[in-house]
């Protein structure tokens, strides 16, 4: 563990955004009048907090600013600590309390602290998830390198037939050997976004984020298409151990602009020609660790300094003949995106698609309007998109483009199956 630097040591302090989301485990509801105590490094429940927050009709908080270290820490390597950590502790009745010990704040981009809190049985046990650090300032194994490539001709090999986003991940929390970590099943945006949280720093330029991103997505979406871990007797999808995969962490912050990113490119992944299966693009700091033929993170960072774009990274560490692909289908999704925007004077069976998903978020989340279900995109449905794109944090345009899209159908999905429970 490196020794933490102090914020009075380091001077020029920045500030950071913060938001806490909150719902129903058990309903994918939003939580109104959930209390989000935030509270600095060191404290604990029961000492005063920094900053008492109040959930909204949509279940969330508003943004407030917490101090963080100056930017250049998180831009190039450095044994200073690059971001703050905060304690949250939310509560609300009839549920159980949730402790989050280590929320990352870095400057310049908002942390959004998403919370699932689940209803009191008999006693409130409470939930603490503790955040560990993040991996480009932590001390973690080096990645045990594998073909990018696997072989999958041998009989009774599990193989996927064609490329499929699934709708969750079955994640290992800890390496494949240890049989005592936990399960945890995560939508597999929601797993993107964890990961990326965890092992880039999101002041990064946006190119290189994207670059980063499709290299965990298609490493991801490798392991799901060769049922790598399953082959092998395993029950799980992959596993949080940076050896062998990536790093993800139960209950951390993500980052809005990184969230903004995957809901973007969430279908896409690396190929390279005449080769079916996603490519399991590994990559490496490129400080502490290096590897060779695969990314170097930091490297990226510094490429993405000099205007490279997102397709001029990857192909300057994995070679010319590295291409961006997506897969035609995803799973859980009730209607592909039908490959054009839906905007004011749209009209047919996707428009009242959309409007048949949003009214029925709108009895979850009723600050989103409802609409006629008339097939025709006028400017009442405009604005319940433009509501829709404020509460889950897409820019407000009024248009459903791909992103708009993808997540009306995820809360969709979400929300409509409260029927399981009741």
């Amino acid at each position: 563990m490196r020794e933490f630097i102090y914020p009075a040591q380091m001077g020029n302090r920045s500030m950071g955004g913060f938001r806490a989301d909150v719902i129903s485990e058990r309903t994918n509801t939003p939580i109104e009048g959930a209390t989000v105590e935030v509270f600095g490094e060191g404290s604990v429940s029961g000492d005063t907090p920094i900053e008492e927050l109040t959930t909204d009709i949509d279940g969330q908080t508003s943004e407030i600013e917490l101090d963080a270290p100056n930017i250049e820490f998180s831009l190039e390597p450095s044994a200073v600590r690059p971001y703050s950590e905060y304690n949250v502790v939310i509560k609300a009745p009839g549920y159980e309390d949730v402790y989050i010990n280590g929320a990352e704040i870095l400057p310049g981009v908002t942390a959004l602290q998403q919370v699932q809190m689940i209803p009191i049985v008999e006693e409130n046990t409470a939930e603490t998830f503790v955040i560990g650090d993040h991996t480009l300032y932590g001390d973690f194994p080096p990645k045990i390198m594998e073909s990018e490539i696997k072989d999958v001709s041998e009989t009774g090999e599990i193989v996927l037939s064609r490329v499929v986003i699934p709708e969750t991940v079955v994640v290992h929390d800890g390496p494949p050997s240890d049989r005592s970590a936990k399960n945890y099943y995560v939508k597999y945006r929601d797993y993107i976004k964890n990961v990326a949280s965890s092992e880039i720093y999101a002041t990064w330029p946006e190119s290189t984020i994207t670059a980063n991103v499709l290299a965990i997505m298609s490493f991801t979406l490798n392991r799901v298409f060769t049922e790598w871990y399953r082959n092998k007797g395993y029950d799980f999808t992959i596993t949080s151990s940076t050896a062998f995969d990536q790093k993800w962490i139960s209950g951390r912050n993500i980052y809005n602009n990184i969230s903004n990113i995957v809901d973007s490119v969430f279908t896409n992944y690396l190929s390279r020609p005449g080769v079916l299966q996603p490519i399991l693009t590994q990559y490496c700091d490129g400080n502490r660790v290096s590897c060779p033929n695969v990314m170097s993170q930091w490297g990226s960072k510094n490429l993405g300094d000099r205007g490279y774009s997102a397709i001029e990274i990857l192909r300057y560490y994995y070679g010319e003949n590295m291409f961006i692909n997506s897969a035609n289908t995803v799973s859980g999704i009730p209607a592909s995106w039908p490959t054009y925007n839906l905007t004011i004077g749209s009209s047919g069976n996707p428009v009242r698609t959309i409007q048949k998903q949003l009214n029925r978020i709108a009895r979850s989340y009723p600050s989103i309007p409802t609409v006629a279900v008339d097939g025709r995109f006028g400017s009442g449905t405009a604005d319940a998109v433009k509501v829709f794109q404020r509460v889950f944090d897409l820019p407000q345009s009024g248009i459903v483009d791909y992103p708009t899209w993808y997540k009306i159908s995820e809360i969709y999905v979400g929300v409509s199956k409260i029927a399981e429970y009741v």
